[in-house]
């Protein structure tokens, strides 16, 4: 009754928040989405979306019809996956979520030359400025996270350790001193990055066979934007904490110095989850294998402290 390609037009609707959405999706015009639709209804003798309202909804079988149709579109696309597989091409879509920034600099680089080794594979990088927070949704297939994870079922995979750093400007230092324990930024200029719901004005600190120590700073700039608190730390406007891979350059380059180093921020591993819809497809294997080779050697390592 239903064909493969009844089920992508409604998956397609399905996942839509009104027809005229659906039918953007589908590039073609709203009443031949409604048009198609009532055609399949008929045809199956059941009502799959409820009419005159606002936002798409879906009946109760109209719902259940859009998850199975998912399961059986997702199996349908991994056997023929695995058949170029075995013909050595890698084909299909593949959505990656990851931050803005490290996004930019190390996730889109490894995919560019991903997609000129294999062109069959659509791809579609969708960079956030809190990449956990898109878990929820099922239409993604690697999910890039910098800095410590919250509890997940999903599976995950380590693909570089990454430290995290105290930094301020030479310039700043000049002027305002430097702060040889944690305890002495109280008294100092500090900047945080805003993001999700985390309490990023209380800063911990770790001795190597010492105590630990948690101070509650209070910042004098702000953003959600994790470069432009850079940038910011570089027109000497005072010390942020920042990840390895953000900063390793200007430290190495003196733009940047790295302050206590005696005492270390709770690591920023990079993890990639994997979503369980395309876990063993091969495209995603690929790409997992790509994320970890390129980072095998991590090209942002840090040179030594240069402490002033």
């Amino acid at each position: 009754m239903l064909e493969t390609k009844d089920l992508r037009f409604f998956s397609v609707v399905a996942a839509s928040s009104s027809l005229a959405a659906a039918a953007r999706a589908l590039d073609v015009t709203p009443p031949a989405v409604s048009q198609r639709l009532a055609q399949i209804e008929t045809r199956i003798g059941l009502q799959l979306v409820e009419r005159g309202r606002g936002r798409l909804t879906l009946t109760t079988i109209g719902d259940a019809l859009a998850q199975r149709a998912e399961i059986v579109l997702d199996e349908i696309e991994n056997i023929n996956e695995e058949i170029l597989a075995h013909r050595d091409r890698i084909s299909g879509p593949l959505h990656v979520i990851a931050p803005f920034g490290f996004g930019r600099a190390h996730v889109a680089p490894v995919l560019s030359q991903l997609v000129q080794d294999h062109p069959d594979v659509s791809l579609n990088l969708t960079l956030s400025d809190a990449p956990y927070r898109e878990i929820a949704s099922s239409n993604w297939d690697l999910l890039i996270h910098v800095g410590q994870l919250r509890d997940s079922s999903h599976i995950q995979r380590k693909l570089a350790s990454n430290r995290r750093f105290l930094v301020a400007s030479p310039a700043y230092l000049e002027k305002w001193g430097t702060p040889a324990h944690p305890g002495d930024l109280s008294s100092h200029r500090c900047g945080v990055v805003r993001e999700d719901l985390a309490d990023v004005t209380m800063w911990s600190f770790s001795e190597v066979d010492g105590p630990e120590h948690s101070i509650r700073i209070h910042p004098v700039f702000a953003s959600n934007d994790g470069g432009v608190i850079k940038s910011w730390a570089l027109d000497d406007l005072g010390i942020i904490q920042r990840s390895e891979w953000n900063v390793a350059r200007e430290i190495g380059q003196g733009q940047l110095v790295q302050l206590l180093p005696d005492f270390r921020l709770p690591n920023a591993d990079i993890v990639a989850l994997l979503s369980p819809r395309t876990l063993r497809t091969a495209r995603v294997d690929h790409a997992l294998k790509r994320l970890v080779d390129a980072y095998s050697s991590p090209p942002w390592s840090a040179p030594a402290s240069n402490e002033s």
